[in-house]
C-alpha cells in the first residue's frame, strides 16, 4: 500500500502543507471542488504566490491534490503554453485529513461519566424487552433499538475510561497552584460521587433487564431473536456486488452479522454481569472512580501539610536553589554545598584532643594531600578490625506471622458481624419500621446509618426517599405514615423511638447486582 499521501505530515513545510489542505477540506464542505492558485493563497494568507505553488505542485505528486488544465482562463496562444491548473483533493489526500482530525480530536478529548447514558440504556433495554415478549417484533425496530443501544454503551465505556485515564493524568502533574487544585478537587469529587449514586442505582436495573432478555437461564433467550433479526436485516442492505450467490456463501455471510450483534451484546453483558474468574466492567469502573476519590483526598492532605509546616522537600531543593545562584563564587557555593549535605573531606578516624588542639594552632587545609598531612593516631582496635566497636551477633529477626493471622481472622470476623447484619435487616421483610421488632448492634448500626443517609436527602411530605450504603451493598426505600404514628426498635442499648415509615430493604449483593 502506498502510504506517500502523508509524507507531508512530516515534511520541512508541514505547516503549509496542512493549511493548503485543510483550504481545500473547507472548500469542498462547502460543495466547491477545484480550487486555482490564488483561491487557495487568500484562503491560506501566505503572502507569496510561489510558495503556494509549490506546495500544490508537491502535493500532487505526493497523491494529496489533482491537478486539471484550467482552459477557462485561456484567452491567447500565451497562456495556453503557461500550463495554468485548477486543483482538487484526492480520495487518498481526504482519507489523510480525515485521519489526522480523528487523531487530534482523540487526544483532545476528556472523556465524562455519562449518567445520561445510563438512563438511555436502561430504556432501550426496556424497549428491547417489550418487543421481545410480543409475539412478532418488528424487524426494523429490533435493528434501531440494538443500534442505538450499542451506540449509547460504546460511548459510555469509552467516555469512562477517558476520563479515568485523563483524571490519572492530572493528578500526577498536579502540584502547583494549591488553590486552583483545591477548587478542582471539590467539584471532581462531587462530579464521582453523582456518577456512582447514579451507577449503584441503575446497574441494579440494567443487570436484571439484562438477564430477563437472557431469558434467566431457562431457556431460550428473548434476545437471540432480535439479534437474528438485527443481523438478517443487515445482509439486505449489501449492494449488488458483494450478495453472496451461493448459500453457503450466504450462510458464511450471515454468521459474520450474527457474531458481530452478538459480540455488541456480549460487551454490554460483561460491562453489568460479573462472569466466571471476572468481574464486571460497572464494579471495576467503581473502584477505580472510588480510588481516584481516595487519591484526591491523599494529595489533600499533603497540601494542608505543606501549608501548616510551610516546606516540604521540594520547596526545601527550591530554595537552596536560589541560595546557590546567589553564589558569588565557588567557594561560597562549596561552603554552601558541604553545610547543606554535609559531604565534607573524608574524616573515618578518630581525632584526640591533642590532635584537635595541635590543629587550632596550625590549621590543616582540606586540600592538604594525605601524604603531606601530619600523621594521625590510629587506635589498635581500628587497625586490627577497621572498627571501633567489638563486633557481636545481629539481632534475631522477629516472625510477624501471629499479628498477620490475627488481623486476618479479625478481618473475616468484621465481614460476617457485617454480612449478619444485612441478612438480619433483609430477612425481617419487615413492611413498617414499627414491625422490625428487637435488633442486635450491628444490624441497629447499619439501620441508623441507613436512617441518616434517607432522612438526609429530603424529600416532600408523604414521598418515598431512597438511600444506598456506602458500598453499595444495601438499599432502603422510606415513605412517611400519618404524622401521629409512632415506631419503636429495641437494642442492647435501649430503645429507639420515632414516627413509624413504611420500609423496603433490598440487599444488593445477594440479588446479584454489580
Amino acid at each position: 500500500m502506498d502510504y506517500s499521501p502523508f509524507s507531508y505530515v512530516t515534511a520541512e513545510k508541514v505547516g503549509l502543507y496542512r493549511a493548503v489542505m485543510k483550504a481545500f477540506v473547507e472548500a469542498k464542505s462547502h460543495f466547491m471542488v477545484h480550487l486555482r492558485p490564488e483561491d487557495v493563497q487568500q484562503q491560506v494568507g501566505e503572502p507569496e504566490l510561489a510558495n503556494v505553488q509549490a506546495a500544490l505542485n508537491q502535493l500532487v505528486s505526493w497523491g494529496n491534490l489533482a491537478a486539471e488544465r484550467d482552459n477557462a482562463r485561456v484567452s491567447s496562444v500565451e497562456d495556453y503554453y503557461r500550463a495554468l491548473y485548477v486543483y482538487q483533493i484526492t480520495r487518498q489526500g481526504e482519507a489523510v485529513e480525515t485521519a489526522l482530525a480523528t487523531f487530534d480530536r482523540e487526544l483532545g478529548r476528556r472523556g465524562a461519566l455519562q449518567s445520561i447514558a445510563l438512563d438511555d440504556i436502561r430504556t432501550r433495554l426496556k424497549a428491547l424487552l417489550a418487543l421481545a415478549r410480543s409475539e412478532s417484533p418488528d424487524a426494523i425496530d429490533s435493528q434501531l433499538l440494538l443500534r442505538d443501544l450499542a451506540g449509547v454503551f460504546s460511548d459510555l465505556a469509552e467516555n469512562a475510561g477517558a476520563f479515568m485515564t485523563g483524571l490519572n493524568r492530572t493528578l500526577e502533574s498536579q502540584g502547583g497552584d494549591a488553590e486552583a487544585f483545591l477548587a478542582y478537587k471539590e467539584r471532581v469529587i462531587g462530579y464521582i460521587e453523582r456518577f456512582l449514586g447514579d451507577l449503584t442505582t441503575a446497574s441494579g436495573e440494567i443487570a436484571e433487564l439484562i438477564r430477563t432478555l437472557d431469558g434467566g437461564g431457562t431457556g431460550a433467550a428473548p434476545v437471540e431473536r432480535l439479534l437474528r433479526q438485527a443481523a438478517e436485516r443487515e445482509l439486505t442492505d449489501l449492494a449488488p456486488g458483494e450478495w453472496p450467490d451461493e448459500s453457503e456463501e450466504r450462510a458464511r455471510a450471515f454468521e459474520e452479522a450474527w457474531q458481530r450483534w452478538h459480540g455488541h451484546w456480549a460487551g454490554l453483558r460483561a460491562w453489568f454481569l460479573d462472569q466466571p474468574g471476572r468481574q464486571a466492567q460497572a464494579r471495576l469502573l467503581r473502584s477505580s472512580a472510588r480510588r481516584a476519590v481516595t487519591q484526591l483526598l491523599e494529595m489533600v492532605s499533603r497540601l494542608n501539610e505543606r501549608r501548616m509546616a510551610r516546606s516540604d522537600r521540594s520547596a526545601d531543593f527550591r530554595t537552596l536553589a536560589r541560595w546557590f545562584l546567589e553564589c558569588e563564587d565557588d567557594a561560597q557555593a562549596h561552603r554552601l554545598w558541604r553545610t547543606a549535605f554535609g559531604l565534607t573531606p573524608a574524616r573515618h578516624l578518630m581525632v584526640d584532643v591533642e590532635t584537635s588542639e595541635r590543629w587550632q594552632v596550625e590549621p590543616v587545609p582540606a586540600t592538604t594531600p594525605w601524604s603531606k598531612a601530619p600523621g594521625i593516631h590510629v587506635q589498635a582496635r581500628l587497625r586490627a578490625t577497621g572498627s571501633y566497636q567489638k563486633s557481636g551477633a545481629p539481632p534475631k529477626l522477629r516472625s510477624r506471622r501471629r499479628e498477620r493471622e490475627l488481623l486476618s481472622r479479625q478481618l473475616v470476623e468484621e465481614a460476617n458481624a457485617a454480612r449478619a447484619a444485612r441478612r438480619q435487616l433483609v430477612e425481617r421483610r419487615a413492611e413498617c419500621l414499627s414491625a422490625l421488632g428487637d435488633l442486635d448492634d450491628g444490624a441497629f448500626r447499619l439501620l441508623l446509618n441507613l436512617l441518616g443517609d434517607a432522612l438526609a436527602a429530603g424529600s416532600a411530605e408523604g414521598e418515598t426517599v431512597v438511600a444506598t450504603t456506602g458500598d453499595g451493598s444495601l438499599r432502603i426505600e422510606l415513605t412517611p405514615l400519618e404524622p401521629y404514628t409512632q415506631a419503636s426498635i429495641r437494642t442492647d442499648a435501649g430503645v429507639l423511638t420515632g414516627r413509624d415509615y413504611r420500609v423496603r430493604i433490598s440487599d444488593l449483593e445477594e440479588e446479584g447486582l454489580p
